[in-house]
């Protein structure tokens, strides 16, 4: 969130020094598959021999990983001569720098629904539905995993499947015995991060690689998922009641490729190729960088292998939001997840001299201040830095025994908090600015702390400002359920277009991403700074990566209940009964601005578990179907190759226009043309004898035809197809500006709600 940019920043300045003390770098080398000479066993004997061949000075550890399945070729620590003889090589179809990807930092079930205790799935058993679960494995490539956790717990669950081919990893920290039938696998891939923090100069120490979770982040997402329940949960009191995970009995396997730097592409990769071969059913990753083409993309080319093989793939779209255009992971064949709130606040107050009270949130859970308002301080300066309160900018004699307003942004929000405390600050105010909007996320503050929207932030400022001695009191409201408007879409989850290909609508969906409790690592205190030594088995976190695991839990259930559907399948049920209305019936809302969001923001919707589980119709997309997909786009043969791995594509069948994909919401841009066309089909997975008509919503400037408006569908499992035509008026200039729509087929039962964005210009494709 606020710090995602030094997050980003650090682990290139780290690898760059790196670089220049060595000369060498890791590099992922795609190779042709079929091109391995028969005098070698295996790929890695291949790759073993073309690197020794490279130089005299190549050693034996420079090969880092061999890939089988995630990917066709290897990664290596090469210096430029190496990699230039390689890319001269007929056998290498490409050389690529290793990437940096950066992680996207129990009220929650019973917010989706998933608690009731009868009538849980619409025509199905409960009873049932957990039992199946007991045979899905959920993947995630995180930090690690914490196994001593109660979220682990695997009392009264079966015997690991059979076809589980996965393993505990030992390590200094890690004994295979701490893994059961719950967590089933733990493993870790740091070749990647040893390459690039390596340099015996760098201040930081080596992490111990084992699957041990140092940073939190993994326990949190893994329990997410499919945590077991835990009863008395809470956060040093905040938003106590029982923890679960959304696939309470499905297993789950921890492999851990992020590391204190940062997560690099090249462990990403060996870890989605392992997962693979281990036997996962979902792969859940909380994290990604920027935008880049899929053969470009570790994550993408990663998750189309794991596609083929029917695992379902969902990732975060980044905390970069409420910018234009900042999504990451925007394959068609991933699903895409933003963040909204839930019903559930941790309302704090700032109390002013001036007697007028302003609402906002903390976690704080220490002594207070007491009854006695202080001194309030806040400096604006010619530096901002002391309004931000980065480290080292506050002046103890203008702070000490006062409470300190602090600008969000650029550093840790718990940060600020902490260099007030250092200073010699007895309190915060965490005062948004436009960029955050009204947008709150709570934090377990080292200090008395509550943190307000701008509007609040602004006045405040304004009080400090105009009054000769401001005074300020902070009190702390503990836990409210049921908060109306939710969920709000949070400022921070990012948003389109989708600059890589704008014809995808992305996000797909958003879910639970603000203030989530779920379980962590005993080796942090829950802030992850180094001064908090407080210990807590649960915590409370906000980001795209709170929200993905949800949506990976969910589709868990979905795959329990529906072995047969394809990853395409599940997503489709997620995102056509997704929702776009909050618990007081309004249109949903942004926390940016507070004015009603878009599918920019918020995809199809929020997820609705209930309704996924019973879609009615759904959208199904095959691997051919993908690979036309990407036939359509402006790559070569070789980089849909290496996207595909799929060494025979020739691409003769293709798409004229990459929105031709069979995929469950629209974008139409229009561009240079005036009429987009489009044909989608549809799959019954409901009744025979289902019969659904069509409704249509556009902006006045577009009319939509659709032909038939009527679809019949004599059996299950029958395919019928319509085509949707798209005309934009002559009286509609070509414009920057987008507008929004929606197509939905219905009938008693079901509602299949498609989303469509229209665009008017081209937008820059990366």
């Amino acid at each position: 969130m606020d710090s995602v940019a030094l997050l980003r920043l650090f682990p290139l300045v780290l690898l760059l020094q790196w670089v220049s003390v060595t000369g060498k770098q890791t590099y992922i080398v795609h190779m042709r598959h079929q091109d391995k000479p028969s005098s070698f066993a295996t790929h890695h004997d291949w790759y073993s021999s073309d690197l020794q061949s490279l130089s005299s000075s190549t050693t034996s550890d420079a090969l880092l990983y061999s890939y089988t399945t995630a990917y066709h070729g290897f990664a290596a620590s090469l210096d430029p001569d190496q990699v230039e003889s390689l890319r001269r090589s007929d056998s290498v179809l490409g050389v690529y720098e290793d990437t940096v990807y950066t992680l996207h930092t129990t009220r929650t079930p019973e917010f989706l629904g998933l608690n009731t205790e009868s009538g849980l799935w619409a025509g199905h058993n409960t009873e049932d539905l957990d039992q199946a679960s007991h045979d899905v494995i959920v993947g995630l490539l995180d930090t690690g995993v914490w196994p001593e956790s109660k979220s682990f717990d695997d009392s009264g669950m079966p015997e690991i499947p059979i076809r589980w081919r996965g393993e505990c990893e030992s390590g200094p920290d890690f004994s295979p015995k701490v893994c059961n039938k719950k967590l089933i696998g733990a493993r870790s891939f740091a070749k990647g991060y040893h390459m690039a923090s390596g340099s015996s100069y760098l201040k930081k120490s080596r992490e111990v690689e084992s699957p041990r979770d140092r940073d939190g982040h993994g326990t949190h997402t893994a329990s997410t998922a499919a945590g077991s329940q835990v009863a008395n949960a809470s956060l040093l009191g905040y938003a106590s009641g029982t923890a679960r995970g959304m696939a309470t009995h499905a297993r789950v396997a921890a492999y851990k490729v992020c590391w204190s730097i940062g997560c690099f592409g090249s462990d990403i990769l060996a870890g989605i190729d392992r997962a693979i071969s281990d036997g996962v059913d979902v792969l859940s990753l909380s994290l990604g960088g920027g935008s880049a083409p899929y053969f470009r993309d570790t994550i993408a080319i990663g998750a189309f292998a794991a596609m083929e093989r029917g695992i379902f793939v969902s990732c975060s779209a980044g905390n970069s939001g409420p910018s234009r255009a900042s999504l990451a992971n925007v394959a068609p064949w991933i699903m895409t997840v933003g963040a909204g709130t839930l019903d559930r606040d941790f309302p704090a107050y700032a109390v002013l001299g001036s007697k007028i009270r302003y609402t906002g949130v903390s976690l704080y859970s220490g002594q207070g201040m007491g009854n006695k308002p202080v001194g309030l301080v806040y400096d604006k300066g010619n530096n901002s830095s002391t309004s931000m309160c980065l480290p080292g900018s506050l002046q103890p004699e203008f702070v000490r025994g006062k409470v300190v307003v602090c600008d969000r942004g650029i550093n840790a929000r718990v940060e600020k908090g902490a260099v007030v405390r250092d200073a010699g600050g007895v309190g915060m105010i965490l005062a948004n600015t436009a960029v955050s909007g009204e947008e709150l996320v709570a934090d377990s503050h080292l200090l008395p702390a509550v943190a307000v929207g701008r509007k609040a932030g602004d006045m405040i400022r304004e009080y400090v400002r105009s009054d000769p001695n401001p005074t300020a009191l902070l009190r702390f409201g503990g836990t409210v359920l049921d908060v109306r408007p939710s969920p709000v879409v949070a400022a921070f989850s990012s948003r389109g277009p989708n600059l890589v290909t704008p014809q995808i609508l992305k996000p797909d969906v958003i879910g639970p991403g603000v203030n989530i409790l779920a379980a962590w690592s005993e080796a942090v205190g829950p802030t992850g700074l180094e001064k908090d030594t407080r210990k807590t088995q649960f915590n409370i976190m906000s980001g795209t990566s709170m929200s993905c695991p949800h949506i990976s839990g969910l589709a868990a259930l979905l795959k329990a209940a529906h072995p047969d559907w394809s990853p395409s399948a599940i997503k489709s049920a997620l995102m056509t009964t997704a929702y776009t209305q909050d618990n007081a019936k309004s249109p949903l809302r942004d926390a940016a601005g507070g004015a009603f969001s878009n599918p920019w923001a918020h995809g199809a919707g929020h997820v609705d578990p209930h309704k996924a589980l019973s879609p009615g119709l759904i959208y199904d997309i095959s691997t051919d179907e993908y690979i036309a997909f990407l036939c359509s786009l402006d790559y070569t043969i070789e980089h849909v190759q290496a996207i595909s791995k799929h060494p025979n594509v020739t691409c003769s069948t293709k798409f004229s226009d990459p929105g031709e994909l069979n995929y469950p919401s629209f974008s139409v841009v229009f561009g240079n043309k005036r009429v987009v066309r489009y044909t989608r089909e549809l799959t019954n997975v409901g009744a025979a004898g289902s019969v659904y008509d069509v409704a249509v919503s556009a902006p006045s400037m577009v009319t939509v035809a659709v032909k038939p408006k009527k679809l019949v569908f004599k059996d299950v499992g029958e395919k019928q197809r319509y085509t949707v035509t798209f005309v934009a008026k002559k009286s509609a200039a070509r414009t920057a500006r987008s507008d929004f729509g929606y197509i939905v087929w219905s009938n008693a039962q079901y509602q299949v709600r498609s989303p469509v964005a229209f665009a008017w210009t081209q937008l820059v494709r990366v």
